[in-house]
């Protein structure tokens, strides 16, 4: 991947997890199942943190 496709990458993943994380807050308040929804935010960091990684190796690899 490209440095700038990984960077649309991760701009998906903030934007769906910041989605998820305001749908997880609306089941919160109305008493809603939220396990699902915690594990989607899980996996979403995960992702960021490991697209976040392969960003800063191609950045390391250029300096």
């Amino acid at each position: 991947m490209t440095k700038l496709e990984l960077q649309a990458t991760l701009d998906e993943l903030k934007s769906d997890y910041a989605r998820i994380q305001g749908d997880m807050d609306k089941l919160e308040y109305v008493k809603g199942r939220v396990s699902s929804a915690e594990g989607q935010l899980i996996r979403l960091e995960k992702e960021i943190s490991d697209t976040n990684r392969q960003l800063d190796e191609m950045n390391e690899e250029k300096a």
